[in-house]
């Protein structure tokens, strides 16, 4: 362990003493993770275009010695750790490592050097933190089992959890528990939110054409109107939430795009476009809203002497936790950061995560980190996915401590 190494990016550097003797992340250690994190955060790459950070995360692995697997899912990286004792627990952390096409707006000396691509999901520092947590660990393994560190491609819309799974996460090693985190704006620096049940959405887009008869917008009555069927539509969609839904259940349907004509004043078209998307907690509400979307399409066109067909395009299931991991997950942010900073079953979330895809086939867990309150100025004050958002640094001290102790925790 004498020998054992940090690779920073740009050079190697030495583990201080304090680190190697002790479990608690050390201010060095803290430091390093700032510099990955920023240097990610200046090289971002999109969805299963992550080669860069893949190498840079792979690297790194293997400087601390842990068995690494590289490729899965495309760009995907497994890094695999045993503990110094015996034990049969075999746990995986999960963190996701692609950027958004977004145009960075910020203009600190770290922003994207990549001209529209960004990290702006704190993806970067996801990755940071699990590359923190590993190494604590591989400095000091006293625990009894073997932890996968799993880092994932594409998470953004394209999937990258269910492409692993494809290519053998969960058939080429034993995992018996899978846990993630994602950071969260709006919620305060130094709290922990976690979910028993549903934490966020799941998705469905939907694409939906009329088809009528245009003609002169003077003479609607020798017409069947595609304008006048999508509208009503769009009208009743609303009724599937309000009126299909029991009042305590979450679910949305949103109409995102209406084309209709070519600019024309006095022209009805032969054709609309619709488009728009669904979300729902859980798998019965889904096939509710899917179902009652190709019931309206249907019959509605057909009232006013047209037709419409209707194209549903799966996105991520809904991403429900497992009770007894996310009981584990609270026991250890209420010994971290006290049970008065933990947030038990908040509202969930109407966005859309592919962990899901690995909490359908193994238990696990995933749960939020603080990433500040939201206000009107400064990076961290912006929503995700917006153009001035940056991950605080604040976290990754936090997040990495976490992934120790709940190692720790969980093979004893």
């Amino acid at each position: 362990m004498e020998h054992l190494k940090l690779y920073k990016l740009s050079s190697e550097l030495s583990i201080s003493r304090d680190l190697r003797m002790s479990t608690t992340l050390s201010a060095e250690l803290i430091q390093h993770m700032r510099e990955w994190r920023h240097d990610i955060h200046q090289y971002p790459e999109l969805a299963y275009q992550e080669q860069r950070t893949s190498e840079k995360v792979a690297q790194q692995l293997k400087q601390l010695g842990l068995a690494v697997y590289t490729g899965l899912g495309g760009t995907g990286v497994v890094g695999i750790l045993q503990g110094k004792r015996t034990g049969s627990r075999h746990i995986a952390l999960r963190a996701d490592m692609d950027a958004l096409p977004v145009a960075e707006a910020n203009t600190f000396d770290y922003k994207s050097r990549h001209e529209g691509k960004m990290h702006a999901c704190g993806h970067d520092g996801h990755t940071a933190i699990l590359l923190g947590a590993a190494t604590a660990l591989a400095i000091h393994p006293d625990f009894a089992g073997t932890v996968y560190f799993i880092f994932q491609p594409a998470e953004e819309g394209q999937a990258g959890a269910r492409s692993m799974m494809e290519d053998g996460l969960f058939t080429r090693f034993p995992i018996q528990e899978i846990y993630g985190l994602h950071n969260w704006p709006g919620l305060g620096v130094g709290k922990i939110a976690i979910h028993s049940a549903a934490v966020m959405a799941g998705t469905d887009s939907f694409d939906i054409t009329f088809t009528g008869n245009g003609g002169h917008a003077a003479m609607p009555d020798t017409t069947h109107d595609p304008i006048l069927m999508a509208s009503h539509l769009v009208t009743a969609i609303q009724s599937i939430v309000a009126r299909n839904t029991r009042p305590v259940d979450s679910g949305v349907v949103s109409v995102t795009h209406f084309q209709a004509g070519t600019g024309a004043y006095n022209v009805i078209p032969e054709q609309v476009q619709l488009r728009g998307t669904m979300r729902s907690l859980n798998n019965k509400q889904r096939h509710l809203l899917r179902q009652r979307l190709q019931q309206l399409v249907e019959h509605i066109p057909q009232a006013f002497g047209g037709s419409a067909t209707l194209k549903l395009s799966p996105g991520y299931p809904p991403t429900i936790n497992h009770a007894a991991q996310a009981e584990s997950c609270r026991l250890v942010a209420n010994a971290l950061v006290g049970e008065t900073n933990v947030q038990w079953n908040p509202e969930p979330s109407m966005g859309a995560e592919d962990f899901a895809y690995f909490l359908q086939e193994k238990p696990g867990a995933y749960f939020w980190l603080g990433n500040g309150e939201l206000s009107k100025g400064g990076c961290h004050g912006h929503p995700l996915h917006s153009a001035y958002y940056d991950f605080n640094d604040d976290l990754l001290g936090l997040g990495a401590q976490f992934w120790v102790n709940l190692v720790k925790h969980l093979c004893l």
